[in-house]
Order: structure tokens, then sequence, then C-alpha cells
């Protein structure tokens, strides 16, 4: 008994000292990109361009304007250190810009969507005098890294189903299931109660299970692949 005691006092120390090490490691940090150090921000930019671009690319669904989304957020990191007092971790501060630049760029396209030129329209006459489609101009032949990485099955099959759900579920079933984030940090950097993540979880997921499932009966796949059963954060990196 009182061995148990013993050891369990000993995790709780040694908790707590990783937890002072991380907040001193953080803040040193946090005076480094203060004070202009170029190898500071480099680090920061190696740490999280992937992640940051992963959650963009996974919210706004274009990889295109993902890219530049990123690069635009580590500018307003550079630009905004100055004024970021520590109120949160610097990790979740960063996210929350990513996630106010997404949603930038979601109300600039809802906007703009009417003036886009139409894919399967026509745009010019082709060497064999017929109409040629924007869409079949814009073909590119050769494959991304990223679609190299997406043919394992599983992952295309999560990819395609979290596209699928509607927002504000998808970011939360992001930031929570694949991203990691613990309740209270999603709540934080979305703006909401604690209640709302957790509900907004619960219809996110329950709304990835039916897309997968109807997926799985429309291919035929075997029904251990109809279920939701490996994590998300497994099944989409």
């Amino acid at each position: 008994m009182w061995e148990d005691t013993d050891l369990q006092a000993d995790l709780t120390m040694g908790n707590l000292a990783s937890a002072l090490t991380l907040q001193s490691d953080e803040a040193a940090l946090i005076a480094e990109l203060r004070a202009g150090s170029e190898e500071a921000f480099a680090w920061l930019i190696a740490r999280y361009h992937q992640p940051i671009f992963s959650l963009l690319a996974r919210t706004i669904q274009d990889r295109g304007d993902a890219a530049d989304l990123t690069q635009e957020v580590f500018v307003k990191v550079f630009r905004g250190v100055g004024s970021f007092h520590g109120e949160s971790s610097l990790r979740t501060w960063i996210y929350r810009i990513a996630l106010r630049e997404a949603s930038n760029q979601r109300r600039w396209w809802a906007r703009h969507k009417q003036q886009e030129v139409p894919i399967e329209q026509e745009m010019a006459e082709g060497d064999s005098l017929c109409p040629v489609r924007l869409k079949e101009m814009l073909v590119d032949p050769s494959e991304s890294p990223y679609d190299v990485a997406v043919h394992e099955e599983n992952r295309a099959r999560v990819e395609a189903a979290l596209a699928k759900v509607p927002e504000p579920f998808r970011t939360t079933l992001i930031l929570r299931d694949i991203e990691g984030f613990v309740y209270e940090e999603v709540a934080e950097m979305q703006g909401v109660n604690l209640g709302t993540v957790k509900s907004r979880l619960v219809r996110g997921r329950a709304c990835l299970k039916a897309l997968l499932t109807a997926e799985a009966s429309v291919s035929g796949l075997a029904p251990a692949h109809a279920g939701f059963e490996m994590p998300l954060g497994e099944e989409a990196r």
C-alpha cells in the first residue's frame, strides 16, 4: 500500500517537473522570438509548419490555398509575437491564428464564388477543333507527394469522408482527434464552451462514421471495414 502511494507521488512529481521544464523552455523560446532571433523563428517554422499546413488543408480543402495561408500564419505569428503574453500556450495561440485565417478564407470564397469560372466551362478550341473544358486544360499528369502518400486505402477513405463532414464539426474533429488538442484547448481556439466542443465531437464523429459505413456498403467492403474502429488520428495521418 505504501509502495503504491510512494510510486504515485513520484509520478506526480515527475509530471510536475516535466510541465515546469516545458513552461520554462517555452518562455525562453518566446523571449527569443520577441528579441527577433532568426534561429528561434526558424525552429518555430520547422516545428509547426507541417501541422499547420495539414490543419488548413483539411479545413479549407484546397492545398494551394492552404500553402499560401500557412505562410500568412507565420507572418502574423512573427508580427504578433511581441503582443503575446502567455494567456495560452504558444501552440494554442498559433493554431488559433490558423483557424482565424481559414475562417477568413472560407468567407472570402463564399463572397467571390459566383465570380469564379466554372471548371466545366468551354474555354478554347483544341487541335481537333473541339471545345476544350477548363478542367481538361488544368490537368496535371504528375502526382504530388501527398497524392502518393494517400494511396493507403484507410487513409484515403477517412480523408474523403472527413471532407464531407460539415463545419464546424469537421474542424472540431481535426483539432481533437487528429491534432490531439485537449477539450479546453479546442474550446479556446474556437471561442466556445466545453459543452459545445463535446456536442460537436459527438455529432462530427457520428457523421463521419455514417459516411464511412455508407461508403463501405456501396463499395462492397468487408463488414470489418464498415465500422469506425481505429482512432481517427491513426487513420488520417
